[in-house]
């Protein structure tokens, strides 16, 4: 089910989006949405790349040699 929200933009954020939605041939909202999905992706990806960084530090797994070496 889509929720509509409503959010307020600079005018040359607004501007920019324009261009860039006649340019690709998609809606505002698509753009946003897209924008959105991947600002949430990154940062779901970031906390848990945080969160298993912790968890190898813990282990003495600071570099790429190191997991090459623990996998070895």
């Amino acid at each position: 089910m889509k929720q509509h929200v409503t959010v307020s933009l600079p005018e040359k954020i607004t501007s920019e989006l324009t261009k860039i939605a006649k340019r690709e041939g998609l809606s505002k909202s698509q753009i946003v949405r897209n924008a959105l999905e991947e600002y949430i992706f990154i940062k779901r990806f970031r906390e848990l790349r945080n969160k298993m960084m912790a968890k190898a530090q813990a282990q003495g797994v600071f570099t790429e040699e190191d997991v090459f070496e623990k996998m070895s």
